[in-house]
């Protein structure tokens, strides 16, 4: 690897969409891209360091190298072949932070997309979809959102963890999601963290269950792309929605409701928001009062684009 050092007064652009996982039964394999957007810029200097954000995490995030978008871009960069001696990075995020709908993968995503917009204007190779992947996944520690965010749409990912003796291997590939279904999200004001929820499941799991769920995640892929009448079976879940339910009783309360109502809905990721997946109309007026009486802000929202990164200053990625 050559590590060229890049000259200053390089520009890039990327738009990187929020993220929703598991879905259900999917645990850390299945993903789905949401429309909400972050939009980044990067401009190379002679040196320093600086990082501007606003929206949400403004003033709250890291400002320095560790700053996830500024990780991600220098290790962009490096498996790239080049480096930049200073950089000065600029976030415009959209993504509501530590609610589960992949702010995080959004922001390494980002960064790596801002890689690609440098080393496009070098004789540095930029990554190809399966490099993003793997890269973004290695900072996540699995596929499921991050690969959402490289890919769009809907994606199965998987984990190849080989023999222990190699890093992991991740891949991931879309599918197409039938165009009748319509997502709603139920984004809450309360925040959580994945390793505290992650913490709460249980380290082995029954036989039973394990079955339940290779069935209902075999069936959701199934439901998504051409049955969307057998979401409500499909979304059924025995591993870690109702484990994580006293970490967040507001939203396991509204995915009751939700279900009870008989719309199909899962906890986003690891929480706290909620993603109905529905095909008819607006979600019923006892869901939305549940919702409103408890905090959530209900968001109808598209299927998320692949990440769009661009040389120069005019992106071509405008949303």
């Amino acid at each position: 690897m050559t590590n060229r050092l890049l000259p200053p007064g390089l520009v890039g652009t990327a738009v990187v969409a929020a993220s929703s996982a598991n879905l259900g039964p999917g645990f850390d394999s299945l993903g789905l891209a949401l429309g909400r957007y972050d939009e980044l810029a990067v401009e190379t200097t002679d040196s320093g360091l600086a990082v501007e954000v606003s929206g949400e995490g403004a003033g709250q995030l890291p400002s320095g190298p560790d700053h996830l978008v500024v990780a991600a871009l220098e290790r962009g960069l490096a498996a790239g072949g080049c480096r930049a001696p200073g950089l000065i990075v600029r976030c415009r995020n959209t993504i509501p932070h530590s609610r589960g709908l992949g702010s995080s993968a959004a922001a390494v995503v980002g960064g790596l997309g801002l890689a690609n917009s440098l080393l496009a204007q070098t004789d540095c190779a930029p990554l190809t979809d399966s490099e993003l992947v793997q890269l973004s996944a290695e900072f996540e520690g699995h596929p499921d959102n991050a690969a959402a965010a490289v890919l769009g749409g809907a994606v199965v990912s998987w984990t190849d963890t080989g023999d222990g003796s190699a890093p992991a291997r991740y891949g991931a590939a879309r599918f197409r999601l039938h165009p009748e279904i319509r997502m709603f999200a139920g984004i809450p004001q309360l925040r959580s963290s994945t390793e505290v929820t992650r913490g709460m499941l249980p380290d082995m799991v029954s036989h039973r269950d394990a079955r339940f769920n290779i069935s209902r995640a075999a069936l959701l892929v199934v439901a998504l792309t051409e049955r969307p009448d057998l979401l409500m079976a499909a979304t059924e879940d025995v591993l870690h929605q109702q484990q994580r339910a006293a970490a967040m009783p507001a939203s396991h309360g509204y995915l009751e409701v939700l279900r009870n109502c008989g719309v199909p809905a899962v906890l986003s990721g690891a929480g706290p928001s909620v993603l109905a997946l529905t095909v008819g109309g607006p979600l019923p007026a006892e869901a939305l009062d549940f919702a409103r009486d408890h905090g959530f802000a209900v968001e109808q929202l598209g299927v998320g684009e692949p990440v769009c990164w661009a040389s120069g200053v005019a992106t071509g990625c405008g949303r």
